[in-house]
């Protein structure tokens, strides 16, 4: 039984790591900011779960909680700095708002009252 359960944590333990491995190449080549968020959040989340799987079945879940911890807090806190990051993007004119195919935020803003908005302009060099 050992065996196979070794067989099953190597395999996890390897697709976390091509699961984060891809996702850093995606942040090397994607060209924008959207596209690398995505890249960033995505697969090394999933990259991050698989390998805490993968640790979980070597160690025969004995310290399950732990993990389960870890597990929760990358679950919480990956998608609220990914906002962040694209929000931050956004205000400061990073981010080209005009290949943007939908711009809720914008809506949002003029909702608020903030009638400036983001610049419009093209990305800084």
């Amino acid at each position: 039984m050992s065996g196979i359960l070794d067989v099953v944590s190597a395999v996890l333990l390897l697709a976390g790591a091509t699961s984060c491995l891809l996702g850093a190449l995606g942040l090397l080549r994607l060209p924008d900011l959207p596209a690398r968020l995505q890249a960033g959040t995505k697969p090394q989340t999933l990259g991050v779960l698989l390998i805490l799987l993968g640790t979980a079945v070597r160690l025969e879940f004995a310290s399950a909680s732990t993990l389960i911890l870890v597990v929760l807090f990358q679950m919480l806190t990956s998608p609220v700095i990914s906002q962040i990051i694209g929000r931050s993007a956004y205000s400061t004119g990073t981010l080209r708002r005009d290949e943007l195919v939908v711009d809720e935020l914008a809506e949002r803003m003029r909702e608020d009252g903030d009638e400036s908005g983001p610049p419009a302009g093209p990305r800084p060099s």
